[in-house]
């Protein structure tokens, strides 16, 4: 089990899926138009321009599952560096550390961010949420995967987090623009 046997194609061609791409879609297009429309404020702008980019990278990820080609090269580099009975730990390791940076970007962007409007504010909590649950799934502890594969009220967790966060965006986004019309 040393080689590698991930192949290109589509990831999650459920229905669920397949709505997260297009919400993922949704977003990069409202993001880029929010970021057009504030030629004025370039600071700002410069926010609505990464959510469009880090959307659009989302969506592609979303259905060529790209996470599980890294998962894959890193168990191979395990079994390769005779570490694979230790993964546990350094998959304890490399979340403590995805943790530590999400929480370091998000109090750095908090920051720089604190007199920006309340949208793009909503904003980045929308991405937050959206990152926080991509850090989970690449983490991929199973009692967290049977977490968010659960259900409630007929919605799965993981649908509920991550379609969640992108409308939060979309949302924001929508909102900010309103703002600038009026």
């Amino acid at each position: 089990m040393n080689q590698f046997t991930w192949s290109l194609g589509i990831g999650d061609p459920t229905i669920g899926g397949w709505v997260t791409v297009a919400l993922y879609l949704t977003a990069t297009v409202s993001c880029w138009i929010t970021m057009q429309r504030l030629a004025d404020n370039p600071k700002e702008r410069r926010v609505w321009l990464l959510l469009s980019v880090l959307f659009l990278v989302l969506a592609i990820n979303k259905q060529l599952d790209l996470q599980s080609a890294l998962t894959e090269i890193g168990r191979i580099l395990a079994r390769r560096q005779h570490w694979y009975a230790q993964r546990q730990e350094v998959q304890i390791i490399v979340v403590g550390v995805l943790v530590t940076a999400a929480i370091v970007v998000l109090l750095t962007l908090i920051v720089w961010a604190r007199r920006l409007s309340g949208p793009t504010l909503l904003a980045l909590v929308g991405i937050a949420l959206v990152i926080g649950y991509v850090l989970i799934r690449a983490a991929s502890f199973h009692h967290i995967d049977r977490f968010i594969g659960q259900t409630l009220l007929g919605f799965r967790w993981n649908w509920i987090i991550e379609m969640g966060g992108i409308t939060v965006v979309i949302l924001a986004s929508i909102w900010r623009r309103g703002q600038l019309m009026g």
